[in-house]
Formats: C-alpha cells, structure tokens, sequence
C-alpha cells in the first residue's frame, strides 16, 4: 500500500502526540472537498478530523493557527473541540451526525432553526481574529491566470482595493461558509463544521456571503431575517441595507476564490460557477460605465 506524503506526516505528528497508541491501528481516510484533503481518523477509541496547512490553502486565505484560535474563543456548542494544533496540522474531534440536503437547510430557515444559530454566534465575544478583505481579494488577485485577465477586469480589483468597504452595523465572530454541506444535526441542536475562513468581521458581511452563497430567493431572505432580528441585531430595515451595501463584495470574493480553485487544480466546474458572477460585474459596468 502506497501511504501520500501527507498521511505519512501525520502518522509522524500521531506517534509524537501520542506516543502510547500506535497509529498502525488506526484508520486514515481522507475527506474529499472543494479546497482538498483533511483526513479523517478512526480506532476503536478515537473519532478525529486532521486539517493541514497546504500551500493551496495558505493561497486561499486559509490559517489553521486563525482556525484554531476563534475555535477555541467562539465556537464551544456550536463548531468542534480542538485537540491539537501543530506545524501545518489541525486535529479537532470527528462531529457525528446527520448531514443536511439542501431541502432540509430550506426548512431550517423557514423554521427560524437556522436564523437562529447564526444569531447565537454573532452573540458571541469576537475571537480577535478580524477578517482582512482587501488583503484576501490582493492574494486572490496574485493567483488569477494572468492570460484570462480584461482591462474591466482590472478595473474591478482597482475599485475593491480603492473604495472603503462598508463601516460595520456590528462586528461579531462569522464563519463565512455556511451552507448545508458545513451542517449537521444532532438530536436537537444544529452544529457548524469547516471553520477555515471564519473571523470577526460585519454581521451583514456574513448574512450577505450566507444569502449569496445558498442562492436564496428574496422570500427565503425575509423569512430568515424575520427570525433572525429576534435574538439578533433588531433593526430591520438598516440590516437589509447594509446586506444589499456587502452584495457587491460577496460576489467578488466568489469570482475571485472560483478563479484562483480553477488555477489551481483546472476543473472546469469552477469557471462554470464564477460565468454567471463574471457577467454580472460586465452587466454592471455597462450600466455604469
């Protein structure tokens, strides 16, 4: 059996950890996703998630130290425990339970189960973490293939690295990738996984990324904030303004992390995803110009 480089590593991090259980009798699965591997680890008493560091990821904006930190400080009931981190790795407890399809994550937010967890973490202290933008979009833009650049392209990164982005309603620990894939049941309570780009940042910043993200209908987004105004930030109508202020720079964030995911491995699927966000930003130029 060919054991990758990156198993290796961690069968070695494994046996400094802990140095009484012999890692030979555990399992190393890897655990496939849109910016590549973790690994999952399993024995007989042992129920582990290994996240590494990778070059491709450090080009994504992605720190396992940040991961682990606001962990740590914000996510005690809501993400998973930190066990470990060390070098380029991550190891936080395996969270069981059962995963959400994207019918299930529409009856949460109608429900207001949703709106709800979301409000719980923006409740929270901020981890001391903030989320630096502009310098995400600057590293994104040193990953784009330079020969699928346009001058309007060039024109966009000019104007989000020159304009003031929107002065916060309320900074608040955000995870920044909510979606069905990053949630999963247990019993009564929702609990969110894959905190690689969470940080403090604007409330709206991140009900806008969540809006965006999950393509919700103008319905589902006032079903969700009507629930969400309830245990969080109440002011309705200034809410949904500053939603609307942070679109621009949700959608420019996914263009920009479609471009730099194709770069980096060359699935088409990327490019597919980031056309229509391309169009829109040359719809809006034209009517802008």
């Amino acid at each position: 059996m060919v054991t990758s480089n990156s198993e290796a590593q961690l069968r070695q991090l494994f046996k400094t950890w802990k140095p009484g259980l012999k890692s030979t009798g555990c399992n190393f699965i890897p655990v496939q996703g849109l910016t590549g591997e973790s690994w999952r680890i399993e024995s007989d008493h042992l129920h582990l998630l290994a996240r590494q560091q990778t070059a491709e990821k450090r080009a994504l904006g992605v720190s396992r130290r940040r991961e682990a930190a606001v962990l740590n400080r914000v996510g005690q009931g809501i993400g998973p425990k930190v066990l470990l981190r060390q070098a380029d790795w991550l190891i936080v407890e395996w969270l069981e339970g059962d995963s959400l399809d994207i019918t299930t994550f529409a009856a949460l937010n109608r429900s207001g189960e949703l709106p709800r967890l979301v409000a719980g973490l923006h409740q929270r202290k901020c981890s001391g973490y903030p989320l630096a933008l502009q310098q995400q979009l600057a590293r994104y833009w040193q990953q784009v293939d330079r020969q699928r650049l346009t001058p309007a392209w060039l024109r966009w990164q000019r104007y989000f690295m020159q304009h003031k982005m929107p002065s916060p309603l309320m900074l608040a620990p955000l995870h920044m990738d909510i979606h069905a894939g990053n949630l999963l049941r247990q019993g009564e309570r929702l609990r969110l996984i894959d905190w690689e780009y969470a940080a403090d940042g604007d409330i709206a910043l991140e009900l806008a990324a969540l809006f965006r993200f999950n393509q919700f209908s103008p319905a589902a987004q006032q079903q969700f904030l009507s629930h969400y105004i309830q245990q969080g930030y109440t002011d309705l109508p200034q809410l949904t303004r500053q939603i609307q202020r942070w679109l621009p720079w949700v959608d420019y964030l996914m263009l920009m992390w479609f471009e730099v995911r194709w770069n980096q491995c060359r699935d088409p699927v990327f490019l597919l995803w980031g056309a229509e966000l391309y169009q829109r930003f040359c719809l809006a130029s034209s009517n802008h110009p």
